[in-house]
């Protein structure tokens, strides 16, 4: 809203999304011939003003728990559209978030977004990956599980390459992903993920003793547990060589342990993770929530940090 102000200037009222509120702020514009426009004249617009208008808006697809996550934590960015197949679901977070819910795909998708977090499921990402790319929108997937059929993959890469966009793989429940990477230039002779989860977190009998579900490799284990080892995946597509997967249950734990262990030319490593399961569904890491938090959060960052 402009409001004048004597014959110089103009004041501009502006509403800002911040913290899951609308706050209201102003600043001056003068306004005179451009000879006489002074070099530092920005400096007239205030931090809130410039916010305004850098703010990541994000379209969050899949509204389940990680969705709410995202939304309850969101900072840098602003999520302005939710898309779930339950209608509901996505009215939820959209109350959360203040943003527009949508019960059709396609006007999500058209909304005023700059990226797409995906956070629903394996089928969700090969359902709307190609048309999030080709609509120009980055994407973030979870259900990177997704990306282990590796015709998928190539279309969907090809899809990114056309449109001049980025796909982007959180970490995910693991630590260590980024240094994987250098598997692509130096060969990894090991690459094992030995996952240990409660029956809770994989839906099974809770009275079954410790045992061993799989053993083999990680385009095969997601295909069994597609919604368990998508950190297998991660790894694989990092190190740029299918990993080996070990998925135990064990009535034992509480959380979801997840354990690397990795060799090669540069030496070897071992990893352990203990995950606190989500409080509101033990198969969710809230680890993993928060990577795509920090994911979310580095995209504009002038400084980036690790490999």
């Amino acid at each position: 809203m402009l409001q004048p102000f004597g014959t110089t200037g103009v004041f501009v009222m502006l509403r800002r999304f911040r913290h899951g509120n609308y706050h209201t702020c102003c600043t001056r514009i003068d306004i005179m011939p451009v000879w006489e426009y002074p070099p530092l004249r920005a400096q007239h617009l205030t931090n809130d003003t410039h916010n305004l208008f850098s703010m990541l808006r994000i379209g969050l697809l899949g509204c389940g728990n990680i969705g709410h996550i995202i939304a309850q934590h969101r900072g840098s960015f602003a999520i302005t559209a939710v898309y779930d197949k339950v209608f509901e679901q996505a009215k939820g977070i959209a109350t959360v978030s203040n943003a527009e819910a949508y019960e059709e795909f396609e006007n999500f998708i058209s909304a005023d977004i700059d990226i797409v977090v995906e956070a629903a499921s394996i089928g969700a990402v090969k359902r709307f990956a190609g048309d999030v790319l080709s609509r120009k929108k980055d994407l973030v997937i979870m259900s990177v599980g997704a990306l282990a059929d590796p015709e998928f993959l190539e279309e969907i890469r090809m899809a990114a390459v056309k449109s001049g966009r980025k796909i982007y793989l959180p970490s995910g429940a693991i630590f260590g992903l980024d240094n994987l990477k250098i598997g692509r230039i130096s060969p990894i002779d090991k690459l094992l993920l030995r996952a240990t989860k409660s029956p809770q977190s994989l839906g099974i009998d809770a009275k079954t003793d410790r045992k061993l579900l799989f053993c083999g490799k990680a385009n095969e284990c997601i295909k069994a547990f597609p919604k368990n080892v998508n950190i297998s995946v991660a790894m694989s597509l990092a190190a740029g060589r299918d990993a080996d997967v070990e998925l135990w249950v064990d009535p034992t734990v509480d959380r979801n342990v997840h354990e690397l262990f990795i060799g090669g030319a540069f030496g070897e490593t071992y990893i352990r993770i203990t995950n606190v399961p989500s409080p509101d569904n033990p198969a969710t890491s809230y680890l993993a929530a928060l990577s795509v938090l920090s994911l979310l959060d580095d995209l504009e960052n002038p400084i980036a940090v690790g490999t």
